[in-house]
């Protein structure tokens, strides 16, 4: 599917900030290079927004009971890859200073010169939660908060 530039910059932004805004730098140019890597990896989709919006969705009652209509798919709540996108809480940038963070560490992990600090994560969680697939994955490094692993 065809992304342009800015639409997959502002879906990368968007991860960053909701996923990470209160995680060091560092961790913010982590969380983008998981989804860059998940772009790279064809177990995962091919533009930057369809896998920071992979989740099952269900198609809005209104278009589905009208043939007119074109359909219109939402979310799954609380069953999305990154939980920010389907949680059911506004995603309004209410932190500036956050949101120009957010936008720097998109921009440097997006970048071609950029290491990749996560050794080829394509998976993070939370260090105060243990999902059953991180020990399905071998953990590459910790970030702040974050714990990162790569798919093997």
């Amino acid at each position: 599917m065809f992304e342009t530039i800015a639409a997959g910059f502002l879906c990368l932004a968007m991860n960053v900030y909701h996923e990470a805004k209160n995680q060091p730098f560092e961790g913010q140019v982590a969380v983008a290079q998981v989804v860059l890597n998940r772009v790279k990896d064809e177990r995962f989709p091919n533009t930057i927004c369809e896998v920071v919006e992979q989740g099952p969705v269900y198609e809005s009652w209104k278009t589905r009971n009208d043939p007119t209509l074109e359909p219109v798919y939402w979310p799954v709540k609380n069953r999305c890859q990154f939980s920010w996108y389907c949680d059911g809480k506004s995603d309004k940038i209410r932190y500036k200073e956050a949101w120009k963070n957010a936008m720097m560490a998109a921009a440097i992990a997006n970048s071609l010169k950029a290491e990749d600090i996560t050794l080829g994560a394509t998976h993070y969680h939370a260090t105060y939660v243990t999902p059953e697939w991180a020990s399905t994955k071998r953990k590459t490094i910790q970030i702040g908060d974050h714990i990162f692993y790569v798919w093997e």
